[in-house]
């Protein structure tokens, strides 16, 4: 099975950098591995393509280096095994509410005597057929890692169990959602989410486990690995898109070129 970039680097100590790609041509993926990104977070908690374009994106990052870390949605355990089978390293859960769930989930991504997964061993992560099952099962238990996220004020009131599960590598905050069901919806500077990164730094730092946050700027990225964080999720495709595509009509407005800007914005913002 193919080695995790990922969990090797932190089990040296070191940081890891993870981006996000929601476009589906393969080419994207290729080239973020190639380039040498750690990790590639696939989101199918919110997007729409089927498992089996994900497997041809999987397919795509295997040419270089980076792991990919695949989310499902909350209680999605046979196509979080399906992922898994893909070829994903990493599972990123969603909305975790507390220690049975985390427990649970460890369940079903881990095979026995860890866990309870199901297997198969003609896919991509043993790779098709060309382990031994023993060998297999051991590898992919030890390759693989769980990211449990954070996303609800009550969950976040139990990440000291959350994160003390075994199986659980990494205890990540999911800001969006928490902002929203905290009553201050986009609001990433406001003192309830400064708060649960301390809360969820201190309860990883207790269980011996890593952990995570969105960040947006380089200076957010700086204020998390000062807290400790190893675990770094930075910028993303349409993110990056958008920016550039931005900067292109900033420098041609000023050129006397015009756009019809369906977006409803000013040339400026």
């Amino acid at each position: 099975m193919r080695p995790s970039r990922v969990k090797a680097k932190l089990q040296r100590g070191e940081p890891v950098l993870v981006t996000t790609l929601h476009l589906i041509d393969p080419s994207v993926f290729e080239l973020t591995s190639l380039m040498g990104f750690d990790g590639i977070w696939m989101d199918m908690e919110h997007h729409t393509y089927s498992l089996q374009t994900a497997s041809e994106l999987m397919r795509a990052a295997r040419v270089g280096v980076a792991d990919v870390i695949a989310r499902p949605a909350k209680g999605e355990f046979m196509r979080m095994q399906r992922m898994l089978e893909a070829g994903a390293h990493g599972i990123m859960y969603p909305r975790c509410d507390d220690a049975r769930e985390a427990a649970e989930v460890v369940g079903w991504m881990k095979f026995a005597p860890q866990g309870r997964r199901g297997v198969d061993s003609a896919n991509p992560d043993a790779p098709y057929l060309a382990m031994p099952v023993d060998r297999y099962v051991a590898e992919a238990n030890r390759q693989t890692f769980l990211i449990v996220q954070i996303e609800t004020p009550q969950a976040l009131e139990r990440a000291d169990e959350i994160a003390a599960v075994e199986g659980v590598d990494v205890v990540m905050l999911g800001p969006g959602d928490f902002s929203i069901l905290s009553g201050i919806p986009g609001q990433f500077d406001h003192p309830k989410i400064r708060e649960a990164k301390r809360t969820i730094a201190e309860a990883a730092r207790r269980a011996g486990k890593h952990w995570g946050c969105p960040a947006i700027s380089v200076e957010q990225v700086r204020e998390l690995m000062e807290m400790g964080s190893r675990v770094i999720f930075y910028q993303g495709d349409f993110v990056i898109l958008k920016a550039g595509l931005d900067q292109v009509r900033r420098e041609m407005s000023e050129l006397g070129l015009t756009f019809d800007d369906r977006l409803g914005r000013q040339a400026g913002e």
